[in-house]
C-alpha cells in the first residue's frame, strides 16, 4: 500500500518551470493543483522566479489552477496567489486529505482529470495518490527557475521509498 502511495504518476528531472505543459495536458488534465514552497518558489522567498511565472501564465490560460501549500503563511502565499489572481489555500496538512477534498469540490472534477504537482513524495505525492490525482513530482526550484541545487530532502525521500520497495524509475 505506502509503495503504491509513494509512486507518482510522473517523475521528471526537471522544476516545474520546466516542466512540458502540453505533455501534461495531453493525459488529459483539466486542473492544476500546484505546491508552493520549492516547487514555485525557493525556500523562504516570495517572489517567483521569471521562468516559473511564464510558466503559470501559460498555464492558466488553459486549464484552472489552485496554490496548495502547508505553509501557515497567508501574506506570502497570498502573495504569490495574488500575482495571478489563482485561489489558494494555506495549512493544507499534507498528506491529509480534507482540505485537498475541498479544493476538488469546487472543480467539479474526476478526481484523474486534476494533477497534483509538488516537489515532495511524503506530501505531495502522498496526498494525490490518496485521492486518485495525477501525481507529478518535480525537482526543486532555485531563484533562478532551475533546480535547487540542495535537494537533499527529496533525495532522502526518494532513498526511504525505494528502501520500502518503491520501484520509482
Amino acid at each position: 500500500m505506502l509503495r503504491q502511495l509513494l509512486r507518482p504518476n510522473w517523475l521528471r528531472e526537471c522544476t516545474l518551470a520546466e516542466l512540458p505543459l502540453q505533455e501534461l495536458l495531453d493525459q488529459p488534465i483539466r486542473a492544476l493543483v500546484l505546491d508552493v514552497d520549492r516547487t514555485l518558489l525557493p525556500r523562504r522567498q516570495a517572489e517567483l522566479p521569471a521562468s516559473a511565472l511564464r510558466w503559470l501564465q501559460q498555464a492558466r490560460q488553459q486549464v484552472p489552477i489552485h496554490l496548495f501549500s502547508n505553509n501557515p503563511s497567508r501574506q506570502r502565499i497570498g502573495a504569490v496567489a495574488a500575482q495571478l489572481d489563482l485561489p489558494y489555500t494555506i495549512s493544507a496538512g499534507k498528506p491529509r486529505r480534507s482540505a485537498l477534498r475541498r479544493v476538488l469540490a469546487e472543480l467539479n472534477l474526476p478526481h484523474q482529470e486534476v494533477a497534483l504537482i509538488g516537489d515532495r513524495l511524503f506530501t505531495d505525492v502522498i496526498a494525490g495518490n490518496r485521492l486518485g490525482l495525477f501525481t507529478v513530482l518535480v525537482k526543486p526550484i532555485d531563484p533562478q527557475g532551475h533546480p535547487c541545487k540542495q535537494d537533499r530532502l527529496q533525495k532522502l525521500e526518494l532513498r526511504l521509498a525505494n528502501w520500502v520497495g518503491t520501484s520509482l524509475g
